[in-house]
């Protein structure tokens, strides 16, 4: 990647980070407007709440007075109940105000001091009732009761107009405060918008090069997708066509190596009589002429010749076995996969089943947990678990009770089957080894000439599939087969 492409994603990241931090910056001022805004109108109708509660104090501390004034020239019970009722409620409204004020001491104080006014204008009043009750009071004494009380009344109503016009003095100062506030956030969230607009132009821009770049990449991709697909077409045809060289090849030479191998074993069988004549012609001139026998004529014929007879024809035998492994490799190359389902619990069964003999003579037993079942090609299938299973039961551990498990589980679109055993094991060095042509791991005691392991991966690869080996020496041995669950005709 060059300077140019990383300062250009750096930009591109940097913008886009920008315009989430504004539109957040946004989202947060227009909440603080919301909360700001509800506050401003729960302080108005807090200061309309306390005129509205002083004007009803003033207004029933008037209509009291006014009773008050009513029954003292007639005693009627019309007065005597609208005094009482305004007595009554009086009170409560006196604390209510007391709570609306509570965190403004000015007011506060203000309240205590109409709250002591009110009380001792109320007291004075209902004194006056009693003693009008009473008698006690002349008509004459009642300008002068009221002009007395005049000066309360009146302080009590400049009091509480003081407190109505502090309120309002306040809600002033808080709504200049609070434009000021929904001033200086309409230019800030201006500015945001602002930014954030050209944030987006920009991040528009941005995005539709990266689009452009993107289109430009992928039909580039998609001509070298569909040029690849064509090499890889060619390539495969290729290959295909050296594989079926190959296989023909070894078909041709294994044809070819069988017919001097014969004449080599025939000949061989011709020199193993010519050899035993001569054995009987020496036992006869031994018999009547012992003096013309040498020694290395003896030895000669009674021991290096059959010696390398023995050795030509161990070798022919094991050249003759080699040269039938590469044919049936070549035939099994050849042979069409013809994939069906396969239940591979019977399958294997059968295969174990199959052994019994040999299970029961080495002190063996192979356990068979529940296995997926799978499209594939039986007749390559079946040699694969035959050869594992067989390898499992011939190199276990003399002396040690064997143990064989196969199991396998299914692995979304494929299935991966295991073989393990408790045997003498295989060293980590000869892991892939094993899996070579004519190439075998550790003690040769066994029959064989390393052909069942190459001949599994073979087949397993063109399964779709691959087979791996987890061991160490004495601790047993884990073949692993993956493979693809539905094998497609080919």
């Amino acid at each position: 990647m060059t300077f140019t492409e990383r300062l250009y994603r750096r930009s591109l990241v940097a913008a886009i980070t920008t315009g989430f931090v504004l539109l957040i910056g946004l989202g947060l001022a227009v909440g603080w407007l919301v909360v700001r805004t509800q506050e401003s109108s729960d302080t108005v109708s807090h200061t309309y709440e306390v005129e509205v509660t002083l004007s009803d104090i003033r207004i029933l501390v008037e209509r009291a007075e006014a009773a008050r004034r009513g029954f003292l020239l007639e005693p009627a019970d019309r007065f005597l109940g609208t005094f009482e009722d305004a007595m009554q409620r009086i009170p409560p409204l006196l604390e209510q105000i007391a709570r609306m004020v509570a965190d403004n001491p000015p007011q506060m104080e203000r309240v205590r001091e109409l709250s002591a006014l009110t009380q001792q204008h109320m007291a004075a009043m209902r004194e006056s009732i009693v003693e009008r009750q009473a008698e006690g009071i002349r008509p004459d004494d009642i300008d002068r009761i009221s002009d007395a009380d005049l000066a309360i009344i009146r302080t009590i109503r400049d009091l509480t107009r003081t407190m109505s016009q502090a309120e309002s003095a306040l809600l002033q100062q808080r709504t200049e405060e609070e434009q000021a506030f929904v001033a200086t956030s309409y230019v800030a969230m201006s500015i945001a918008g602002l930014l954030l607009l050209l944030v987006a132009l920009g991040t528009i821009w941005a995005a539709r090069q990266n689009m452009r770049e993107l289109r430009q990449s992928r039909d580039k991709l998609r001509f070298l997708n569909d040029d690849l697909e064509s090499v890889v077409q060619t390539r495969t045809a290729d290959l295909q066509r050296a594989n079926d060289e190959i296989q023909r090849f070894a078909y041709i030479v294994s044809h070819d190596l069988r017919s001097p191998l014969v004449n080599v074993m025939g000949f061989t069988s011709e020199l193993d009589a010519a050899t035993r004549q001569l054995a009987e012609m020496l036992d006869k001139a031994e018999a009547e002429a012992p003096e013309v026998v040498t020694e290395d004529a003896r030895l000669a014929v009674r021991e290096d010749l059959p010696e390398a007879i023995g050795f030509i024809r161990s070798s022919t035998e094991k050249m003759d076995r080699l040269i039938n492994a590469i044919l049936r490799l070549s035939r099994e190359g050849r042979r069409v996969m013809t994939p069906e389902r396969i239940d591979m619990n019977a399958m294997v069964r059968g295969i174990v089943d199959s052994l019994q003999h040999r299970l029961t003579e080495v002190g063996a037993e192979v356990k068979v947990e529940a296995l997926p079942d799978l499209v594939s090609d039986r007749v390559a299938i079946e040699q694969i678990f035959s050869n594992l299973i067989e390898n499992a039961v011939k190199y276990l551990k003399p002396g040690r009770p064997g143990v064989i498990k196969v199991r396998g589980k299914r692995q979304n679109d494929r299935v991966v089957f295991e073989i393990e055993d408790n045997g003498r094991g295989i060293d980590p060095k000869d892991h892939d080894r094993v899996f070579d042509l004519f190439r075998r791991s550790g003690q040769q005691d066994q029959p064989g000439e390393g052909i069942g392991l190459a001949h599994v991966r073979a087949l397993a690869y063109r399964l779709g599939g691959m087979i791996g080996c987890d061991s160490a020496l004495d601790q047993g041995a884990t073949f692993r087969l993956s493979m693809t669950a539905k094998l497609h005709e080919t």
